[in-house]
């Protein structure tokens, strides 16, 4: 199992080959010239081999190699600006489970890749690596460097919106479950510099994934029992290369993973002056960000699902913040990437600067529930798929930049195909769950009828 994608690369550990490794190299080589690389990787046992075979892969291209170690994805990011290297490459396949593992790239802005320059490394990675595979002559350098997070918590308490006497003076309760993953480590050392006191739930690096890695409500039972059992004031779960946050809040009851973004978008909103108030959050994110950017005048711009998608329109237009509803949060204070540690810290200024507990916070939000399907992708062109869909489906706004979305006055439907799965996306929202899950399963019926 191998895809290749606006992602990166991921697949099965046994598929990500030597020779597939060094093929990615020597493409990255040819389409950035790159003279120095960082790397990083999440806590998967396959990711030392990988990262071996991917660091002598570079350096035969003459490439230097800065090794962070296990780190968050938004580390290497940030890294990569830091140390003024031409790109970084993370291993991870992010919230896939075991045995996944994969390959992100990231240019010498500290973004992701764009589409138009995955796609050249894709569809030239085998020419390259037959013009590279003898070019040993010149090695590159190669350096360890242990402080990468403690330069991404630094970044963290210098951000413009945090009071971090404020904050410290609540001595917050936090749980965290990391999932053994990448920000096993640094979200704790994150809260204890916030004064937090931190229970920390699977944040073993060295250990592996406990339970299903991504941060959705029925893998959190863990979590929830412990922010109940302790009293805390809530909990965080991240997801394994550290870019994606969701909260459980001081009820042990799981917020969904939408509100990340909403909760740090009010407080952006709330405290920032700047005349300019756009927000940027993909397709499938939840509409309660326009009814929030209502409340502070403020507009909210939708792009194709992906981070870089985001990202590039953030620094186009100038956003304030931004993010994806799966609890990826970014902040260009910090970096144009979604990050976790950005999401923590944003959201307990929030709670300090409300002086209210989570829970009442929520209440304060407008309210929406999503749920999420997925279908296989079967062997129809999905192209077709979509038009038929459009026949079939009346009386709403239609959007087809990112596969098709449906849009009426409360409530919306997006179906696309999945850029890290064999899989066909079906997320619905509306104002109750069980309008949600109508309009989710609705559209599946249809799919299966269609494939």
């Amino acid at each position: 199992m191998l895809i290749e994608s606006l992602s990166g690369v991921r697949g099965y550990d046994t598929a990500l080959t030597g020779e597939l490794i060094q093929s990615y190299a020597c493409a990255l080589k040819d389409l950035l010239a790159c003279r120095k690389v960082v790397i990083g990787r999440d806590s998967r046992a396959s990711g030392i081999r990988i990262q071996e075979q991917l660091t002598v892969a570079l350096r035969h291209c003459g490439i230097a190699v800065i090794d962070l170690g296990v780190c968050p994805t938004p580390t290497v990011e940030m890294a990569v600006v830091r140390h003024r290297v031409n790109a970084g490459i993370v291993i991870t396949a992010s919230h896939n489970p075991l045995p996944w593992n994969g390959l992100k790239f990231i240019g010498a802005d500290g973004l992701f890749l764009s589409p138009d320059q995955m796609a050249q490394i894709r569809d030239t990675r085998q020419n390259l690596f037959a013009k590279y595979t003898d070019f040993k002559t010149s090695i590159g350098d190669f350096e360890q460097y242990d402080q990468a997070n403690h330069d991404h918590i630094a970044a963290i308490l210098d951000l413009p919106y945090l009071d971090i006497a404020a904050i410290r003076q609540r001595h917050f309760k936090v749980a965290v479950d990391a999932v053994n993953g990448a920000a096993s480590l640094i979200i704790p050392d994150l809260l204890r510099e916030l004064g937090c006191e931190v229970i920390t739930v699977n944040c073993d690096p060295h250990l592996q994934f406990p339970h299903p890695p991504e941060p959705l409500p029925e893998n959190l039972t863990d979590l929830m029992q412990t922010v109940r059992d302790s009293s805390a004031d809530l909990g965080l779960a991240i997801d394994p290369d550290g870019d994606r946050l969701a909260i459980v809040s001081d009820k042990g009851l799981p917020i969904s993973e939408e509100y990340t973004l909403v909760l740090a978008t009010k407080l952006v909103l709330s405290e920032t002056k700047a005349k300019s108030r756009l927000v940027v959050a993909n397709l499938s994110t939840t509409r309660a960000l326009e009814d929030l950017a209502r409340q502070y005048a403020a507009e909210v711009i939708r792009t194709p699902i992906g981070e870089i998608n985001v990202a590039r329109k953030m620094q186009t237009i100038g956003a304030l913040i931004g993010g994806e509803g799966n609890g990826g949060v970014i902040l260009p204070e910090a970096h144009l990437g979604r990050d976790s540690l950005v999401g923590t810290a944003l959201v307990l200024q929030l709670l300090t600067t409300e002086n209210r507990r989570l829970s009442e916070v929520m209440q304060s939000l407008p309210q929406y529930f999503m749920s999420k399907r997925k279908a296989p992708r079967g062997q129809a062109d999905f192209n077709e798929i979509c038009k038929r869909l459009r026949q079939l489906v009346t009386s709403a706004e239609v959007n087809t930049e990112d596969g098709l979305k449906f849009s009426w006055s409360d409530r919306w439907v997006h179906i696309r195909t999945s850029n890290t799965e064999p899989i066909v996306r079906i997320y619905a929202e509306a104002p109750t769950r069980p309008e949600a899950d109508q309009l989710a399963e609705h559209l599946v019926r249809i799919l299966q009828t269609l494939n």
